[in-house]
């Protein structure tokens, strides 16, 4: 019950703490989009290679936005859908990724302690079982809701060593 409860509340902080601000009202008139601006264009016009004005035309075509005064392209992370693009998907992905690689490597552990030659195979990588533990960890989201339902991710107090104070 604990663990449903505190998976509730991260859910809840997660969802509900911070308000998000209104771009239109925090920003108006500092902001335009890229093709619109003056500087922009003009540091389009500016720059000396290829790649770059195919930078600026991504740029442009994007629908990014961009200060009036310094004609550079700005990120909005006021958590509107419209820009989700800018910094929800990627955070999203690098949140995924992360985790990814980081239960893959939980999972690799657990599973070379299991066989009792986790010295040896911390140090020599057991290439087939890490393996098996990256396909393992592709849901890892899922995997982790659930063992925080049923308690497993957890260890009894019992089994944790206190030093003596």
């Amino acid at each position: 019950m604990r663990q449903l409860f505190a998976l509730i509340l991260v859910f809840a902080l997660w969802v509900g703490v911070a308000p998000s601000a209104s771009a239109e009202s925090d920003v108006s008139g500092l902001l335009v989009p890229c093709r619109d601006s003056e500087m922009f264009a003009q540091r389009a016009k500016d720059s000396v290679s290829a790649t770059a004005a195919d930078r600026f035309q991504k740029y442009a075509d994007s629908g990014l936005l961009c200060g009036k005064d310094d004609g550079l392209p700005h990120l909005i992370t006021d958590g509107r859908l419209n820009h989700a693009g800018e910094f929800i998907i990627p955070g999203l992905l690098f949140l995924y990724l992360a985790g990814w690689l980081g239960w893959a490597g939980r999972n690799y552990l657990q599973t070379v302690h299991k066989n009792g030659t986790n010295e040896y195979k911390e140090v020599q990588i057991d290439v087939p079982v890490a393996i098996q533990s990256f396909i393992a960890a592709l849901f890892w989201p899922l995997t982790f809701v659930k063992q925080i339902l049923t308690g497993e991710i957890q260890e009894d107090d019992s089994k944790i060593p206190v030093s003596p104070r």
